[in-house]
């Protein structure tokens, strides 16, 4: 019976010929497989010895030769066959045992030996020889070093090189490096992720920071405590500007340092008053194109989190035109001639100075101004006779627009205190009164330089919303959900980069300067654009640590069981707290069904809290 040793799918094989067709033969395997080989891979034709234990004779005869030894035998740019090569090197006629072991050498050496064809090899050049060699060394030792880092990993250990690439092991890995694919190893074998992995190691000390900087990562990749271009900020002096006559109070949250608005009631003839709207104007400070603007225009929007911020512009530019208390600041102010049945009479705008005389704080401001104080008509406290006027005129402007019966009014609003690593989370109801007034003062500002821009033939952004979709474009349209003709961002420029562009063109028509943007401009769309991807993404950014503050909240409070009402499905709202999450063991109840769930396994790295349904409850 004859044999044939032969190559198929790169693979050295042994077999017995069944039938021979010349161009192609019909080959049973040791193991009885049969194939059709052709006669072209056939390296070797032998009847003995046997084809069984062929393989393993020829391979442990492979091992004993020396690859170096045998890379020398060869002549430099010659091609040769495994049966040439094995007389050369065994100095006899070879069995087909040696030919064998030869050809299996060269196949499994393809660093010494350069396949040329079926069966054909040439010594691969010195100099190619060597490279190639250095770099199955490197290839060697990184692989060490990989399993040594794999060892480490495995066993919860850092490895000392890991603690510079941690955020980018983290947020945004080089597939291709040792480290990570160590890493990736690493957690195959420990049924862990990798941040899982990573703070088993020691390598995230604080969860809070693992999000903040993955946030930063993302949208802030050069960090935020780069120098600001300061030195690019036209300082706007107020003397330049005159002084408007009224009396000015702002209405922020206890943390605000960019106060953008204050507000004014002037009394006029007859029962009538002139309200002021006063806004901030960093557009005077912030030119187009400067290195300023463009540090703005790359951040376009401050962000929010508990705890801290990342304001859009500088603390010194925020300084020089926040309105704070007793200083003189440069504003864009619109005044309403209101009629002393709340009816607005006349609008126009100015460029001034004011000097606010109160910075009114809403902890403090809510306990004095609210539905019964107004009901008892108290009045013992500052700025009490403007907020009434303003409330009353608010709330005929909530009217006018057909939102006084909005349900959102009765939704609430949660605040966030953090202190040294303390989380209070505080409920207030939306549309409080003085939520009402700040709201109803901003509408009426942002459609009203909406129009006069519009009116004026002037390019500005605007914001409108038309069968439950809100959507930035650069024509004026109606806003439904507000129930305005048209809407403008222009009340927080140092806060929206949107705002800021708005306010350069409303500085421009009130100065009756040619406007810093025309319709065809493309910084216009391209900024608005940007904008809105920025600030979803700011937004999407807030509410995760929200909710990461929230279960923070629940461990710190060590809460086990708490109230909750049904949203929708098994989906549920916590009680004193902004976080919807899913109860797998809720029953089928309707929405707004009060229910006791169970609270355990928070992870705050995947801001996952698992919860059970307890019963139903009465509330």
């Amino acid at each position: 019976m004859v044999n044939v040793f032969y190559e198929e799918a790169g693979a050295l094989k042994v077999g017995n010929i069944l039938a021979d067709n010349t161009t192609s033969l019909q080959i049973e395997s040791p193991h009885g497989k049969r194939s059709k080989i052709k006669a072209g891979s056939i390296l070797l034709r032998f009847e003995n010895p046997p084809m069984h234990g062929f393989m393993q004779q020829a391979q442990e005869m492979a091992a004993d030769i020396d690859v170096n030894f045998l890379w020398e035998c060869c002549e430099e740019n010659t091609e040769f066959t495994g049966q040439e090569l094995a007389s050369d090197y065994f100095g006899h006629t070879p069995d087909p045992v040696e030919i064998a072991a030869i050809v299996i050498l060269l196949s499994q050496n393809p660093v010494y030996f350069h396949k040329k064809g079926a069966g054909r090899y040439r010594a691969a050049p010195p100099e190619i020889l060597r490279a190639a060699l250095a770099g199955l060394e490197k290839k060697r030792l990184a692989e060490e070093k990989r399993a040594s880092y794999v060892q480490q990993l495995t066993a919860f250990e850092l490895p000392e090189t890991f603690k510079p690439l941690l955020n980018e092991l983290l947020y945004k890995p080089d597939k291709n490096t040792i480290e990570w694919k160590a890493l990736e190893a690493a957690c195959e074998a420990t049924k862990l992720s990798v941040p899982k992995l990573l703070e088993q190691c020691g390598a995230i000390p604080s969860t809070h920071d693992y999000h903040f900087n993955q946030f930063l990562y993302e949208h802030f990749p050069e960090g935020i405590g780069a120098d600001s271009p300061s030195s690019d900020f036209h300082h706007t002096d107020p003397e330049a500007f005159p002084l408007a006559e009224v009396k000015a109070f702002s209405i922020d949250d206890a943390t605000t340092t960019e106060i953008d608005d204050a507000f004014s009631v002037t009394p006029l003839t007859f029962g009538s008053f002139r309200i002021g709207i006063h806004i901030a104007t960093p557009a005077l400070g912030v030119t187009p194109d400067s290195l300023l603007d463009k540090f703005a225009a790359k951040r376009l929007s401050t962000v929010y989190l508990p705890g801290r911020k990342i304001t859009m512009l500088p603390e010194n530019v925020i300084q020089h035109f926040t309105l704070s208390e007793a200083r003189r600041r440069p504003v864009l102010s619109l005044y309403l001639d209101v009629a002393d049945d709340f009816t607005v009479t006349r609008t126009f705008s100015r460029i001034e100075a004011i000097e606010v005389a109160a910075n009114l704080r809403l902890d403090e401001l809510e306990q004095q101004f609210n539905e019964t104080t107004l009901r008892e008509n108290q009045v013992n406290y500052p700025f009490a006779n403007e907020l009434k006027m303003l409330w009353d005129f608010s709330s005929k402007m909530e009217k006018l627009r057909g939102k006084d019966q909005d349900i959102n009014n009765e939704k609430v609003d949660y605040s966030f205190v953090v202190d040294q690593d303390r989380v209070s989370i505080f409920e207030r109801r939306r549309g409080a009164p003085i939520d009402k007034v700040v709201s109803e003062l901003m509408i009426f500002a942002n459609a009203e330089w909406g129009k006069q821009l519009a009116d004026a033939g002037f390019a500005g952004i605007y914001r409108s919303q038309g069968n439950g979709k809100v959507k930035m474009s650069l024509s004026p349209a109606p806003h439904q959900g507000l129930g305005v003709s048209q809407y403008t961002w222009s009340s927080s420029p140092m806060r929206r980069y949107v705002d800021l562009i708005n306010q350069r063109q409303l500085i421009a028509l009130v100065s009756e300067a040619p406007p810093a943007y025309t319709k065809e401009d493309d910084a216009l769309l391209i900024s608005m654009r940007d904008f809105e991807m920025a600030y979803a993404a700011y937004a999407e950014f807030q509410r995760g640590m929200e909710r990461y503050w929230c279960l923070r909240w629940l461990l710190q409070e060590n809460i086990s069981t708490t109230g909750a009402v049904v949203v929708k499905e098994n989906l549920v709202k916590l009680d004193r707290l902004p976080l919807i999450t899913r109860v797998p063991s809720l029953p089928d109840l309707s929405p707004g069904t009060f229910v006791t769930v169970g609270i355990s396994q928070i992870d705050l790295l995947d801001r996952t809290v698992n919860t059970g349904f307890l019963g139903k409850r009465e509330d």
